[in-house]
């Protein structure tokens, strides 16, 4: 080869990786992206497309730059042919990996740069390495490994030519702007490998100390963890931005991360609402789904699972870290979890947690599911009495998707959710930093109960409480509905002073701040900026009180600020929810601090959330609440959480349920012709004088029931497949109340063909 060539090579590669992930375009992809693109609803997979999978949501976010990592056939298809795959199905295409882990074998081997770096997982206490699967361990983000991500997962180096080469040959065409790195994650009972330690000398100075041995320990390596990865995001993410620049295009950064209230729960550490005022962040994927939402949790004394309530609030954490900021964010949900269930069980949490999510009405981007290959392909327990294990069952593949196809349309919303406003948690990041496997001299917080001791008595009453987090104070936007602010120091603590002097304005011009803690516990005294340097503060809380006029050791009572009012509880929050009745007390004078101080109205007690988004009304009924009374609906609905879609003059939701309706007098555009739901999307839709057709496409091996709303009743109904052949099993029945047809036939990828003629 001439030196020419190997110039031009050497160019052309470049250009690959940058397609890659910086999203390279070609003429014509550039013509396409000045269309407005939908990206509405999205999905993750490591596979290429099949038809059993073929879900149509407007994304599909491709995992993994190398080969299939699920399977080890050498015929295994690249990174480019799963994406080209997807786009020939008419998706757009994004990028997605772990930034945690992610199958960076090479960099651990010493393939990459000839060193091994197994001294770099994130290792235990007796000296365990925590492994992702069994084959890479979770990493601790050094600046050797962002080294790594850059150079090679993000800008090319020369020798990297050849891989170029064999694997990113077909990137040119792609158009791949978009970049996930999820699951930013440092385990809690990590923190005792090498390179941790050599962090932490850089980072603070001083040789390492073991973290079970104090509260202080355990607060510093739980801080250097959640330091690391936000290094390690602002300087891939930064530099991903800046080379996309520098090839004329627009790169979007994204982070998928579990909430901040399942990280707590579980003891994961990760930088979370910090990321979301970074300038390379362009938002979020909300991780939230069965397996986080059903971690039990304390209230009135009852340990156990509370799905929807716990899904409500990792939604609600997702939604105000982002909303302040101007940060887009999907909110996940998954039809099935991790864990092996039976089906039973999916279905209903899945409702649940799809609830949940639904009623933020101002958010209205969705990831509809993560793998749809294990999804759909799956084999899971039949029942919960049974050890037979099935595909998806027909019913629930059929109210899945159902489910999709009303998010792909379903609307923002200036409508609210039913109940009381303006009742907030605040929150913080370093609820993350007093999470530890081991038991820490002079610190318990049993399910992080000193969090739902807060939040829990008032969302179980029907309150929709709010999250704040105290990142996010500086902003404006970040106070505008609170009227009382709940607020603890007993298991997280202000990592910046300035923080404080937000909250204190806000309650000098009329808030209600209600402190609750007897600030006692161990990680009070650890060595932070409330106790160094021209501060000598003995809790954080001292100087929050010093700014607001209170005496910094202010016992249990109430407190004039300016023209806001302060409440102090000299109880950890934890009390509340773990003794039964505990939370009495605190729900009186938050009443009383809501009615008369904040002057924000009656604090409304319910079992129940109702909220109205276009057509769609959405009701979730509680149990261990103010009552066991059901909720009714009266009117004409379909009810899109049973596969038949039936028509209902009433719906009764009971305590521990939820409903997903469309209300037909809320139907846009009575009069017009059109699909109102079903389990397949709907394409090349077509109305005349005196009909309609329309093409439906979803997953093969499922069944799709549909109901379509007509001006009459259609005089023939023609239903055929790609190959305009009639479909024989197809049914159709018209429903005269409610002028709707019901349609039942097999999906396919390839399309079904639907004429209904009056």
């Amino acid at each position: 080869m001439t030196m020419k060539a190997d110039v031009k090579k050497v160019a052309v590669c470049c250009v690959l990786l940058a397609a890659l992930t910086t999203g390279c375009q070609t003429p014509a992809d550039k013509q396409e992206s000045q269309q407005v693109k939908r990206e509405k609803t999205a999905f993750q997979t490591s596979q290429p497309w099949r038809a059993t999978m073929d879900n149509r949501a407007d994304v599909a976010i491709v995992y993994g730059v190398g080969g299939n990592p699920s399977d080890k056939d050498k015929n295994a298809l690249s990174f480019e042919e799963r994406v080209q795959s997807w786009r020939d199905r008419g998706y757009i295409t994004h990028f997605m990996t772990g930034i945690a882990w992610g199958g960076y074998e090479d960099y651990f081997t010493g393939q990459w740069d000839g060193k091994m770096h197994l001294d770099e997982g994130q290792v235990e206490r007796h000296g365990d390495t925590i492994w992702h699967g069994h084959m890479v361990p979770y990493i601790v983000p050094s600046q050797n490994f962002i080294k790594y991500m850059k150079e090679k997962h993000m800008v090319p180096t020369r020798s990297f030519i050849q891989y170029l080469t064999e694997h990113l040959c077909a990137l040119i065409d792609k158009g791949i702007t978009e970049i996930y790195m999820e699951e930013p994650e440092f385990w809690a009972r990590a923190g005792y490998s090498e390179a941790f330690k050599r962090e932490w000398k850089e980072y603070y100075g001083f040789d390492w100390r073991p973290q079970h041995e104090s509260a202080e320990n355990t607060y510093l390596s739980n801080k250097l963890k959640y330091q690391l990865y936000y290094r390690a995001l602002n300087e891939c993410f930064t530099y991903a931005k800046e080379y996309g620049r520098s090839k004329g295009m627009n790169v979007r950064c994204y982070v998928p991360t579990h909430s901040l209230v399942n990280y707590a729960q579980w003891q994961i550490v990760s930088p979370e609402a910090s990321l979301a005022s970074l300038p390379c962040v362009d938002g979020y994927i909300a991780q939230v789904w069965t397996g986080t939402s059903r971690e039990p949790n304390y209230y009135n004394g009852v340990k156990k699972e509370r799905v929807f309530e716990n899904a409500f609030l990792e939604y609600g954490c997702m939604e105000s870290m982002t909303a302040p900021t101007g940060r887009k964010v999907f909110f996940l949900t998954d039809p099935i979890e991790d864990w092996p269930r039976d089906w039973a069980d999916y279905k209903k949490n899945y409702e649940a947690t799809f609830t949940a999510k639904l009623l933020y009405p101002d958010n209205d981007n969705y990831e509809v599911m993560p793998w749809p290959e294990r999804i759909y392909e799956g084999l899971y327990k039949k029942s919960a009495d049974s050890d037979e294990k099935i595909r998806i069952p027909r019913f629930y593949s059929t109210q899945m998707q159902v489910m999709i196809n009303a998010l792909n349309q379903i609307p923002l919303s200036n409508n609210e959710i039913s109940g009381s406003k303006g009742l907030s948690v605040l929150m913080a990041n370093s609820l993350m930093f007093q999470r530890t496997p081991e038991p820490v001299a002079g610190y318990d917080d049993p399910q992080l109960s000193n969090f739902y001791g807060q939040a829990l008595p008032f969302l179980k009453r029907g309150v929709p409480v709010h999250l704040m987090h105290i990142e996010n104070v500086s902003y404006p936007e970040n106070w505008k509905d609170t009227k009382v602010l709940l607020m603890s120091y007993s298991n997280m603590k202000p990592l910046d002073e300035k923080a404080h002097q937000y909250i204190a304005d806000w309650v000098k011009k009329g808030g209600v701040l209600v402190y609750s803690a007897t600030d006692r516990d161990s990680f009070q005294q650890v060595q932070e900026w409330w106790n160094q340097g021209e501060n000598h503060f003995r809790a954080p809380s001292e100087h929050l009180f010093q700014l607001m006029g209170i005496k910094p050791n202010a016992s249990e009572g109430e407190y004039a600020c300016g023209k806001g009012t302060v409440y102090v509880f000299r109880k950890d929050p934890k009390q509340y929810v773990m003794k039964e009745d505990g939370d009495r007390i605190y729900v009186e004078i938050v009443k009383r601090m809501y009615e008369d101080k904040a002057k924000a109205g009656k604090l409304e007690f319910k079992n129940n959330f109702y909220l109205k988004r276009g057509m769609y009304e959405l009701v979730s009924v509680m149990d261990e609440s103010v009552s066991d009374k059901p909720y009714q609906l009266k009117g004409r609905f379909i009810d899109l959480f049973d596969p038949q879609l039936p028509v209902l003059a009433q719906k009764t939701v009971n305590p521990g349920e939820q409903a997903f309706l469309i209300n037909l007098d809320q139907v846009k555009n009575p009069d017009q012709p059109q699909v109102l739901c079903g389990a397949a999307r709907v394409y090349d839709e077509k109305v005349k004088k005196a009909s309609y057709s329309f093409v439906a496409k979803s997953p093969a091996e499922t069944t799709n029931v549909m109901r379509v709303l007509l001006p009459a009743a259609p005089k023939k109904v023609k239903i055929q497949d790609a190959e305009g052949e009639d479909i024989k099993e197809a049914t159709s029945e018209w429903d005269e109340a409610s002028r709707t047809l019901l349609l039942t036939f097999e999906n396919s990828p390839e399309g079904v063909q639907v004429k209904c003629k009056w």
